[in-house]
């Protein structure tokens, strides 16, 4: 049903883990590059990566925050978003469905808190 509403789920890993740091630098940045080519072939109006040190390592970008970034990946805006992970405890469900709220204005071209 997703791609019918101009949405899609993937993963950086194709494989299971319970923690972030399970996973390492190398896959993560194969999993980046084909991330890249699904993005060039479908043409999304957003790409949202969920956890800020696994978008660091992908993207090799040490300096990346949650939020909007800089620059575009294959001509795509993209957002950091907090990781909804137990382990991520630090951020609550109010500040995670924030950071949700403002990437759907920006892709809806609306200002932010009014959808």
């Amino acid at each position: 049903l997703l791609p019918q509403w101009g949405l899609g789920v993937t993963n950086l890993a194709a494989r299971v883990t319970a923690r972030a740091d399970e996973v390492d630098t190398v896959e993560l940045r194969e999993g980046a590059a084909a991330l890249e080519c699904t993005l060039r072939a479908y043409r999304p109006g957003a790409l949202a990566v969920l956890g800020v040190t696994a978008f660091r390592q992908a993207f090799g970008d040490p300096a990346a925050r949650i939020g909007p970034r800089d620059g575009p990946i294959a001509d795509t805006p993209v957002r950091v978003l907090p990781n909804p992970s137990g382990l991520n405890a630090h951020w609550s469900t109010e500040g995670i469905a924030a950071e949700l709220r403002e990437l759907a204005d920006a892709v809806r071209g609306t200002s932010a808190g009014s959808g």
